[in-house]
């Protein structure tokens, strides 16, 4: 017998469900930045406020008594906003009673939505490169992760390879439009082909579409091609946002999923046990915001300035610059600049040149270097102005 003297301390060991997880390149690029003095253009999120009458709003509700539990699925009348945002836009109606879930962002979401669906030994398409939260959410869920590389340089959807990734274990496929990192934005007619793919299989759709309202150049016929569009898709379709990205409030981590009915009833099953619900003044106050479209239908012309001074900078540089069609992404091909690799070149940007960039092969799983990193735009002027001063010395 042992005293609490005599005992022995031990931590059991585990076998970890996600080996290949380690520190991430984020993780590592962001410490490096703040060590170095560095601007900080790695990191995917705003550096400026967001309007303060959203704040007015949750503050409101905070006030008015709105802080105990909310429903599982979201408060209704945020789910009631939420719907009618999707029928005006994309022309889908969703029920906001069967159909609408509110998520503590789109993380959760994604992963809510593969813990759903995905058996053990299930199969689920991935287009690489890819937020590097798909992977590992497939894994936990006992899954296999399918790798389909966009075409290198164009990153467009390789239909044909996705065609012959799909087998008799594929349980889904996510697609990311507009895309992190490169910035594409997917067509109609991309979206039409994956519909003609799909429609003779039972493959599930999750769409991640947290940076809808960031597609650039209207005037040139860009749009978001929602999958609520297209209804072969929508009828298969875990269709996913955020309302982090779009009012600039990251931090918030509120997101939605809009589904069928029978696919929104096995989220929620998993969903209730996940997260349960997300925080009630939050909801309301965002409800309440929503009731004025003009902030997210602004919000391209809004994003649409940044890159354009951004890449106007850049355009000083030995830097080729990449299409940024969408998201606030700008990627570029430092092949000019430097001959090393890309994780070395981002860290020599962030120590010698003093601005942080994310190397685009931490976003595939074998590490594929093109030679391309990837730069954030939705930050100050004044934070975009001193980085192209530096980056004028390259």
């Amino acid at each position: 017998m042992t005293t609490a003297d005599t005992v022995i301390e031990r931590t059991p060991a585990l076998r970890t469900k996600l080996p290949a997880v380690g520190t991430t390149i984020f993780t590592v690029m962001s410490a490096l930045a703040l060590e170095k003095k560095a601007v900080n253009l790695g990191q995917g999120f705003p550096d400026f406020e967001c309007d303060p009458q959203l704040v007015n709003a949750v503050t409101d509700a905070m006030t008015r008594g709105l802080n105990q539990y909310p429903p599982m699925t979201g408060v209704p009348v945020l789910r009631e906003a939420i719907a009618a945002k999707l029928l005006q836009l994309h022309g889908r109606s969703y029920d906001a009673n069967l159909e609408i879930t509110v998520t503590a962002g789109a993380t959760q979401a994604i992963i809510t939505a593969i813990l759903a669906v995905v058996h053990p030994g299930d199969e689920v398409i991935v287009l690489e490169p890819c937020y590097d939260s798909y992977v590992p959410n497939i894994e936990l869920a006992g899954g296999v992760a399918v790798r389909v590389p966009l075409i290198p340089g164009s990153f467009r959807p390789d239909f044909d390879k996705i065609s012959a990734a799909i087998s008799s274990k594929t349980r889904a496929i996510l697609i990311n439009s507009p895309h992190n990192p490169s910035a594409t934005v997917w067509t109609r007619e991309d979206m039409l082909r994956l519909q003609d793919i799909l429609a003779p299989t039972d493959v599930l759709l999750i769409s991640d579409e947290v940076y809808e309202h960031m597609v650039f150049d209207a005037a040139q016929g860009r749009a978001h091609e929602s999958a609520a569009r297209f209804p072969g898709l929508a009828a298969r379709a875990f269709i996913v946002s955020s309302f982090g990205k779009t009012y600039h409030v990251t931090g918030w981590k509120v997101g939605y999923v809009a589904a069928p009915a029978s696919l929104t009833a096995e989220f929620r099953k998993v969903h209730q046990f996940n997260v349960f619900t997300v925080n009630t003044p939050v909801q309301y106050g965002l409800a309440s915001y929503m009731a004025n479209p003009r902030p997210y239908l602004d919000l391209p012309a809004f994003y649409q300035r940044k890159r354009d001074l951004f890449r106007a900078g850049l355009a000083r540089t030995r830097l080729k610059l990449l299409p940024s069609e969408g998201s606030y992404f700008q990627c570029v091909d430092i092949s000019g600049v430097s001959d090393l690799n890309e994780a070395d070149f981002c860290k020599w940007l962030t120590t010698e040149i003093g601005v942080a960039a994310i190397p685009l092969s931490a976003f595939y799983g074998n590490g594929f270097d093109q030679r391309v990193v990837r730069f954030c735009f939705a930050k100050k002027d004044e934070t975009l102005n001193l980085a192209l001063e530096r980056l004028e010395k390259l």
